[in-house]
């Protein structure tokens, strides 16, 4: 058992992860990652995890993240306010000497000849006399004070006066936290009695000698300790003997080679840009950051847009290095899937690199997911196959086809104790004699007489019309080609990686052939899909995230991939999709397919049809409209007729008024004209859902910020 209470089945089929013959090594603990940039706020780790992260809305960044009201406040322009402020003092500077030097009359002092006794006022009563000069100062401040309101002096003091000041002093000038909060001090483990293990780790990060992910992962492991999958004592001495290189991933990497996106572990986000200040995105939004976790990948992302529009670059990229980081921290399982040389990071990022159609790749694919079930096979098996030819409408699937190879299935591993290698299984498709005859001499030898049913029922419908074995055999023949002769093997002498070890946090990356063999890799990606669906389904530990990153889409989209992504998240698993248009998708299916992603994305040059898709799914919102009207003024005096021939002449055009009518109208959040055309480079519009049911409207985010 690991140190964070997974089960370590490296070296076996379920999860060829390579490990070292002998007792476990630890590796020296390197003084700072080499190639790794610096953390989110670029100093260090100590800021990085005393830097503060509110709860926000889904989808925001949350590393430094300073709240913003839900909606705009209604503040006036730096401009204005000050000039209204001066020509108010002015104003009341010039009615008070107008006052105090009698232009406006006595007025003013009446009040006070009036309270007053006749000493004060006429000077006999000494010192009490100068009374009258307050009376004149609290009747002028009355007058600036008036002014002052109306000017709004009161908001340039909140704005430009020592309280603005103080607040940028607050802000920058925080005062340290207490052991009981700092998070370098791992209050928690203090508090649970593991205080030796607490110095110990604080020791190492304040020597700067632990970064984020030795962080996440130590913490991984003590959230195994309050699950009571592992003792105290044994979480204890594990990070007494080797500090921050405790409860290390089975690869025995701390961090990944290079990271080009930027990550915060201690939200498990990852920052893809930046939303516009924009006035189609809501106020509490504008201007913050973009942030995507395992709790919004949990509901499924698909990204639509054309080539070059930063699928792989901006999105598919940053979420796989991502979610590799979480799975050296023991949080998450992903499988990665693209063309050859699409840029999914090095191959030294993941533990598993399968290069199929490559000779020199280490790793071979399990074309049957690893089950030792003939009908679950079957039916993986008969998805990738023909999963692209079911009708896609309610009630279409591929029944028929997973019930011909079960038929073949189970009588093969009966007799040999294997499934069948690919260039086996294409013959007994066509039906070939000799190998069917060595099917029924075997199970008539073993008196297996259930299975020699089902063989005999195949040999029935073989020829009959309406039979699809020959459409099976055909979809076989794609992948029984020279490229693909070392892959598939099911003789045990490869290495085959199965979707079985998604109970581990590995990381995988699979390279699909598409020069040259683009239905073989479209129909090898239903598959891996569809072993990802199957698998996660029956996990035994669902507390890690599994999340399989599909780069190119395109002819995988089923209606049972539809239904397996659409149970995908109460197994704590998500899937990320991209696509260069949505006619690569059925369309009856494209409705479902946008049903069942939580979180959808559209990036620039997207066409005026799949932006009406878009368009459709976001639905609408009431929203107030304001129409401005201008009339024509006439004038009916001959005096006002050269007023308005004058004022023509001088604005060169004619007097009107204005009127504006507000009234509350329903339209589209993003219309399919406003997708098609009003989205920048370099920017795509994004509608994200948690898998808490938190929602956030589309917003318009630059993924170059």
């Amino acid at each position: 058992m690991d140190s964070d209470g997974t089960r370590d089945t490296r070296g076996t089929h379920a999860n060829p992860v390579p490990r070292p013959a002998g007792p476990p090594t630890v590796p020296p603990r390197p003084e700072r990652a080499p190639g790794v940039p610096p953390l989110p706020d670029g100093s260090g780790f100590l800021g990085w995890l005393r830097t503060p992260r509110p709860e926000a809305a889904p989808g925001v960044w949350r590393f430094g993240h300073v709240p913003r009201p839900e909606k705009e406040p209604e503040q006036i322009p730096t401009r204005q306010l000050l000039s209204g402020a001066v020509i108010g003092f002015l104003c009341g500077w010039l009615l008070c000497s107008l006052l105090y030097n009698g232009f406006l009359g006595g007025f003013w002092l009446w009040p006070w000849f009036v309270m007053a006794p006749d000493s004060w006022t006429l000077g006999r009563a000494g010192w009490l006399s100068s009374l009258s000069y307050a009376y004149e100062a609290l009747f002028f401040a009355g007058i600036f004070a008036i002014f002052g309101k109306i000017s709004r002096w009161g908001e340039v003091w909140r704005r430009f006066g020592p309280p603005a000041w103080r607040q940028k002093a607050a802000t920058s000038h925080e005062p340290p936290p207490t052991p009981e909060q700092d998070p370098v001090e791992w209050p928690q483990l203090r508090a649970a009695g593991a205080v030796d293990a607490a110095e110990r780790l604080a020791a190492e990060a304040k020597a700067g000698l632990m970064r984020d992910v030795d962080h996440a992962r130590i913490l991984r492991a003590w959230q195994g300790v309050r699950g009571g999958r592992f003792s105290l004592a044994t979480f204890t001495g594990t990070v007494l003997k080797d500090g921050a290189a405790a409860c290390l991933h089975p690869s025995g990497a701390r961090d990944l080679p290079g990271r080009l996106a930027r990550h915060d572990l201690l939200t498990g986000q990852v920052r893809l840009g930046t939303t516009a200040d924009d006035a189609r995105n809501p106020y509490a939004y504008r201007g913050t950051g973009l942030g995507l976790g395992p709790e919004l990948l949990g509901t499924s992302l698909l990204a639509v847009g054309p080539a070059g529009s930063g699928k792989t670059g901006t999105v598919v990229r940053p979420l796989a290095e991502s979610l590799c980081l979480h799975a050296l921290a023991g949080r998450a399982a992903v499988v990665v899937v693209g063309a050859a040389g699409a840029g999914l990071g090095p191959a030294d990022a993941y533990d598993v690199v399968v290069q199929i159609g490559n000779p020199e790749s280490v790793y071979d694919l399990d074309l049957y997911g690893g089950t030792t079930d003939p009908d679950e096979a079957a039916a993986v098996l008969a998805e990738a196959l023909v999963g692209d030819l079911a009708e896609p409408h309610q009630g279409g699937d591929t029944r028929r086809s997973t019930t011909v190879l079960a038929q073949l299935l189970g009588p093969f591993r009966a007799v040999h104790g294997r499934f069948p290698a690919v260039p086996e299984l294409r013959q007994l498709l066509d039906g070939a004699p000799a190998p069917l005859a060595a099917l029924r001499e075997g199970l008539e030898d073993s008196g297996q007489d259930a299975l020699l049913r089902e063989l005999d029922a195949r040999e029935r419908q073989m020829g009959h019309p309406g039979d699809v074995g020959g459409i099976l055999a055909d979809r076989v023949a794609l992948l029984d080609r020279p490229a693909f002769a070392g892959f598939f093997d099911t003789s045990g002498q490869s290495r085959p990686f199965s979707l079985k070890a998604l109970d581990h946090p590995v990381r995988v990356r699979i390279d699909l052939p598409q020069r040259g063999h683009a239905d073989a890799s479209r129909m090898l990606a239903r598959l891996v899909l569809a072993q990802f669906t199957a698998s996660v389904a029956v996990r035994e530990d669902r507390s890690l995230f599994a999340c399989l990153v599909l780069d190119d889409a395109t002819g995988v989209v089923t209606p049972e991939a539809v239904r397996g992504i659409q149970r995908l998240r109460s197994g704590n698993a998500g899937v990320v999709l991209t696509l260069r248009t949505l006619d690569d998708v059925p369309r009856p299916l494209r409705g479902p397919l946008l049903g069942a992603t939580g979180c959808r994305m559209a990036l620039s040059g997207l066409t005026p049809w799949d932006g009406q898709d878009f368009a459709e799914v976001w639905g609408k919102e009431w929203i107030e409209a304001r129409d401005v009207t201008d009339r024509q003024i006439i004038a009916e005096t001959p005096a006002g007729k050269v007023l308005h021939a004058v004022r023509q002449v001088i604005t060169g055009k004619a007097p009107t008024a204005r009127a504006v009518t507000v009234r509350q109208v329903e339209r589209e959040r993003w219309s399919a004209s406003e997708l098609a055309h009003g989205v920048p480079p370099g920017h795509a519009v994004l509608s994200l859902t948690s898998v808490k049911g938190e929602h956030a409207p589309p917003l318009l985010v630059d993924l170059r910020g």
